[in-house]
């Protein structure tokens, strides 16, 4: 059982965390599994690695059925907990794995549980459709059917990549201009719809509602930025693997306050994504 633990936990990890968009309900399922695979006929497992992910696969969808309700009560907006992904043992296979983008977990939020556990074995996992309908139960015609209803919720095109990240240097590029105040080259890098979208769960300030427009958006960054140059406490930003991309990480002395992440498209920040949430920040270790 220990080796099975030992070969297996980082895969389960990451299709756990991309099924539920949490670390805690992730690290929670994997445990899970593995007490039960304790009482499992050891005949069963044959093939360990099907079993355990088709295990972790109805877990999540145990877990998203009753997190929905919650996450409609959640104060403001939701987003996925953040993962720094550079150098954390726990997290090495995320990093070498196909972790879907953080903005791609946050649209799988539009999704059933039963299309999401499809969309993330086939697309975040890169399960074949036959593997797929043994661990979800369904007829390969169906997965494939899943796959594509899961793709025009998402506004997928069959054809088109699943994501693209800001590189590094984009990142740079774009917090250089924010803290020279270098309005019109923030202005070049946002899409015409860019959206924020800032998440505090009523633990931290932040916007309750979206922010859209170029205009309204670079309000709040400039803004943010002022405070960070003008504050007397000891703010910080600093540039982190996170969740397999380059994030801004804003530090109040040596707790992490805030962490960024943006989604490109056409070159264009299309998306800005601020977690503030505390009990979401507890596992992005320093």
């Amino acid at each position: 059982m220990q080796e099975l633990y030992k070969q297996y936990k980082g895969l389960l990890f990451t299709l756990a965390y991309q099924l539920t968009g949490s670390v805690t309900d992730a690290e929670d399922a994997v445990q899970d599994v593995f007490l039960k695979v304790h009482d499992v006929d050891p005949e069963r497992l044959v093939e360990p690695k099907a079993y355990l992910c088709k295990m972790v696969t109805n877990r999540c969808r145990d877990l998203l059925k009753s997190a929905r309700k919650r996450r409609e009560q959640y104060f403001g907006q939701w987003l996925p907990e953040p993962i720094f992904t550079s150098n954390d043992e726990m997290y090495e296979s995320v990093v070498r794995g196909e972790l879907l983008s953080y903005a791609m977990l946050v649209l799988l939020e539009k999704l059933t549980p039963t299309e999401r556990a499809v969309f993330v074995l086939r697309e975040g996992i890169g399960y074949e459709y036959p593997e797929i309908a043994e661990l979800v139960d369904k007829s390969e015609a169906n997965c494939r059917k899943l796959i594509s209803r899961a793709r025009v919720k998402l506004g997928i095109a069959s054809e088109e990549p699943i994501s693209s990240e800001a590189s590094e240097e984009w990142v740079h590029q774009f917090l250089h201009a924010l803290q020279q105040g270098n309005v019109d080259t923030v202005v070049s890098m946002l899409a015409k719809d860019v959206v924020l979208v800032s998440d505090g769960g009523g633990k931290a300030i932040a916007a309750v509602h979206p922010i859209e427009t170029p205009e309204l958006v670079i309000r709040f960054l400039l803004g943010l930025i002022r405070k960070i140059q003008n504050d007397e406490e000891g703010l910080s930003i600093e540039i982190r693997d996170v969740n397999g991309q380059s994030g801004i990480i804003v530090r109040s002395g040596e707790v992490i306050d805030t962490v960024a992440l943006m989604h490109v498209e056409r070159n264009s920040i299309r998306n800005l994504y601020f977690v503030r949430n505390p009990d979401k920040l507890k596992f992005t270790y320093n």
